[in-house]
């Protein structure tokens, strides 16, 4: 059915989402913000967080940017304990039935090739491509079309798997099935968009393979 599977990370790969919302938060609460609750930012990028965060101040946000960086490397991404376990099982069973895997995430590239390390998912990865890369973000389908482009193969020959509604869209905008992970207990996103809903990483293998267990040539 499928040459390829894209793979966003957060929230897929890697359950980061709720470290880095409360990352943020301990961070701004020490410079004397205040929080109802920790804001969950699934799926956003990095620049439309922070002017969410820092509204109408430019300089003052990028301060504040600038800052959390530093406290960022200060506080690593636990990519052990918060990688899916199913991922690089996943990614390594497909290679293996000769479709290529990719990940396509907003994130900063240093946390993609930083993940790929901490996991061993580097020899199941034929590309990774970060939304910093492109000129615009998702649900914009750029990361996913130039994935696409890189790997030679058209959008009706791909799985796109991915969490967040954002995500979702930028998927279906590309053309490609989109399957969507459902979330873990105690986070709410609409997935509504996808063409289906899975539990499990897993669950991608036969999507990708079809009905003879093989990746199309």
């Amino acid at each position: 059915m499928a040459r390829a599977v894209l793979f966003d990370m957060d929230g897929v790969l890697a359950f980061t989402e709720q470290f880095y919302n409360q990352r943020r938060v301990d961070y701004l609460m020490g410079k004397g913000f205040c929080f109802d609750a920790v804001p969950d930012f699934s799926g956003s990028n990095d620049r439309a967080i922070w002017e969410e965060l820092v509204p109408g101040n430019a300089e003052l946000r990028r301060a504040l940017h600038e800052g959390y960086r530093a406290y960022s490397d200060d506080h690593p991404t636990p990519w052990r304990r918060v990688a899916n376990p199913d991922a690089v099982p996943v990614m390594r069973t497909l290679r293996e039935r000769g479709v290529r895997c990719a990940i396509c995430s907003s994130s900063y590239p240093e946390l993609i090739r930083e993940f790929m390390r901490a996991t061993g998912a580097e020899p199941y990865v034929s590309l990774a491509i970060s939304g910093q890369e492109c000129s615009a973000f998702k649900p914009d389908p750029e990361i996913y079309l130039t994935a696409m482009s890189r790997l030679g193969v058209p959008a009706g020959d791909c799985v796109v798997v991915e969490d967040s509604p954002i995500g979702i869209r930028a998927g279906k905008a590309s053309g490609s099935f989109v399957a969507a992970l459902r979330p873990k207990p105690g986070v709410s996103l609409d997935q509504g968009e996808a063409d289906v809903v899975v539990d499990s990483l897993w669950e991608v293998v036969p999507l990708a393979l079809g009905p003879s267990g093989a990746a199309q040539e």
